[in-house]
């Protein structure tokens, strides 16, 4: 429970859990050229990826510990399903997100902003049950 929580404090102080811009403007401050911003957006999406990771291992871990304390088997495979509908839902939302580029040069930077914005969101949700 003590490295559970220490793991929380250190990833939360790492890793802003919301953020004022998406992550093409937050690496558009940055960087200048689309390249380097693609770059950007593509390196914070797999930070956000291994976020929701981390929250989803430790929310599955409380959801096992209710599963074993009410005598149940409920918790643990709903937050499967659900894990697995947002994904669905997430990767469907951002390809119609990058269909409104029309083809242009900035579709996978609208793509992978999406995908770190709604990361970040699951990320923040996720942590409400890993107590």
């Amino acid at each position: 429970m003590i490295h559970r929580n220490l793991a929380l404090s250190c990833l939360i102080g790492a890793f802003p859990l919301t953020a004022t811009a998406d992550a093409s403007s937050e690496c558009g401050v940055r960087f200048g050229s689309q390249v380097e911003i693609g770059r950007c957006v593509a390196e914070m999406e797999e930070t956000v990826d291994k976020t929701v990771e981390i929250m989803l291992g430790f929310a599955m871990t409380a959801a096992q510990d209710l599963d074993q304390t009410t005598g149940r088997t409920l918790s643990k495979p709903a937050l499967e399903q659900g894990q697995a509908a947002w994904s669905a839902y997430r990767d469907a939302h951002c390809e119609f997100v990058g269909t409104t580029f029309g083809g242009g040069s900035g579709t996978g930077i609208a793509i992978s902003s999406c995908r770190v914005e709604l990361g970040r969101a699951r990320a923040a949700q996720l942590l409400r049950y890993a107590q």
